[in-house]
């Protein structure tokens, strides 16, 4: 039998209500003071009779507000709930001493194991995980947490293994032993394949907490529902394909494939090849492309911008009527597949120049999204760091990894002219190299920065006039393709037709030499 006694806390009173259980000479089995006001006592089971004469007592004494019986005690409920959650836990768990002799196994572990939890016990962890060991570590002066690839019954598990320490009554902790959480191959690739599922967080990976990237993502979210065809615009490092992936796993096409290709990294025969396949008058040397291995689903075309005349002909084809013939081949392909490309360039300026077809624009840009730059949204900076140090700290086992107060201002103002990617890069070297676990400053492998003066060089070399030669030369080469007239240019720079005539002369800026 339980009681539960709900009381004033004051001192003394559980002295006089264990005095009257001492009086009927009643056996207490235990006493819990869980918390304040509250006594739990465990007795045996008393006839109705016996509970009348003392009853009336427990509720006399000052400050006792109720006497109640209760199903269970405090810490039987909390050890039932952990013995439940430990023996039904899906994964093998162990738990040892601090001399590695096994205490508790799982329902789980013992299945593995092929006995019985009762006979496992007391017996070495060695004897069935292999590749660690457990003594030297037990025994070591600072016992610290372990990730490890582990044999256990001879197949391949990942096994956490974490010390366990007990108050020792002072200041200090005393090594009582550790529990091991293993997982096996199949396991994880289960958790992973389900964390990669499409639902309606497909979007959570994307950190949005600036206004305008929260503009962007409730976008993005609408359109991944329809079937248009889409135009992401950014510069590079926004994160264009992580978006486009989001909006393939948030559609009606999220379980058919999602294959990329980028148009800026293949010559135009090779990307023709990766895109429309290759025919054959045997299907043995035949090669499926892209379209056809997209089929249903949605194809990433990532810098349509760099896309030849010709493949841009063969891509509107394809989104007109869904159709396309393989390379060397002279026969229909039917496909249907959701095309998301994009681009950081300015295509409407391609457009104007006869550098990208206007029909094609048109037909991409149905759904238009644009990136804002990381400079553009700097309130997303900092939770784009925390996110990306964490991640990567946990990968090499480094936890609790955090920015220093300087470190932190410095890269909200840096510009990042390599966006999100360049962030990225830059504290994956941060923490893989750093010791302790705070990304300083001077962790950051980046070219130096004034709010003054932008970028300084390291190491500048040369005169002044050198310096400033170059900078024009870069300026000219990139206004000359939107103002090939020389007039046009002269107009916009503020200079004579006859002074910049002679800078493009003396650059070598011409339409050979500068690629629109």
């Amino acid at each position: 039998m339980r009681l539960e006694i709900v009381c004033s806390d004051r001192v003394g009173i559980a002295q006089e209500v264990l005095a009257i259980f001492v009086e009927h000479d009643i056996d207490l089995r235990g006493i819990e003071l869980k918390q304040p006001g509250h006594i739990f006592i465990n007795i045996p089971d008393l006839d109705f009779s016996e509970l009348q004469t003392f009853m009336p007592q427990l509720r006399l004494i000052t400050g006792v507000i109720d006497v109640k019986t209760t199903p269970y005690m405090p810490s039987e409920r909390e050890r039932n709930e952990l013995e439940t959650l430990i023996k039904t836990f899906p994964d093998p768990f162990i738990s040892i001493d601090s001399k590695g002799h096994i205490r508790i196994v799982n329902n789980v572990s013992a299945a593995i194991m092929g006995q019985k939890e009762d006979t496992l016990v007391g017996e070495h962890i060695s004897l069935w995980l292999k590749g660690f060991n457990f003594n030297r570590w037990l025994d070591g002066d600072e016992v610290l947490a372990q990730t490890r690839r582990l044999k256990f019954q001879e197949d391949d598990f990942v096994a956490d293994i974490m010390p366990i320490h007990v108050s020792d009554g002072t200041e200090g902790n005393v090594l009582a032993g550790a529990v091991l959480i293993l997982k096996s191959e199949i396991r994880l690739g289960q958790q992973i394949s389900a964390f990669k599922q499409a639902n309606e967080n497909n979007f959570a990976g994307i950190q949005a907490t600036s206004g305008s990237m929260r503009k962007v993502i409730r976008e993005a979210k609408r359109m991944a529902l329809l079937d248009s065809s889409m135009l992401i615009i950014g510069e590079t490092g926004t994160g264009k394909e992580l978006l486009a992936h989001a909006c393939h796993a948030a559609s009606e096409r999220t379980d058919k494939p999602f294959m990329t290709l980028s148009c800026a990294a293949l010559p135009d025969d090779a990307a023709e090849t990766e895109l429309f396949g290759v025919g054959s008058k045997g299907e043995s040397n035949s090669k499926r492309g892209l379209f056809e291995l997209a089929d249903g689903g949605t194809i990433f075309l990532d810098e349509v911008g760099e896309m030849s005349p010709k493949l841009q002909t063969k891509l509107l084809r394809v989104i007109q009527d869904g159709s396309f013939r393989r390379v060397d081949d002279e026969h229909e392909i039917n496909v249907n597949v959701r095309i998301i490309g994009s681009t950081n360039r300015d295509l409407l300026s391609m457009v104007s120049l006869g550098d990208f077809r206007e029909d094609l624009y048109y037909r991409l840009n149905v759904l238009g999204l644009n990136i804002p730059s990381l400079r553009e949204r700097r309130s997303d900076i900092i939770p784009l760091a925390e996110f990306f140090i964490a991640k990567f700290g946990q990968r090499i086992g480094k936890s609790s990894v955090t920015l220093s107060d300087d470190c932190r201002d410095f890269i909200e103002h840096y510009p990042w002219p390599g966006n999100v990617r360049q962030l990225e890069n830059v504290l994956i070297r941060a923490v893989s190299l750093m010791e302790g676990s705070m990304v300083l400053t001077t962790h950051l492998q980046l070219p130096a920065y004034t709010r003054e003066h932008g970028y300084l060089e390291q190491e500048f070399e040369g005169t002044l006039d050198a310096a400033v030669k170059g900078f024009e030369a870069d300026l000219l080469r990139k206004l000359y393709p939107a103002y090939p007239s020389t007039r046009q240019l002269a107009k916009k720079l503020g200079l004579s037709h006859t002074a910049i005539a002679n800078k493009l002369r003396e650059y070598d800026i011409n339409k050979k030499t500068v690629k629109s």
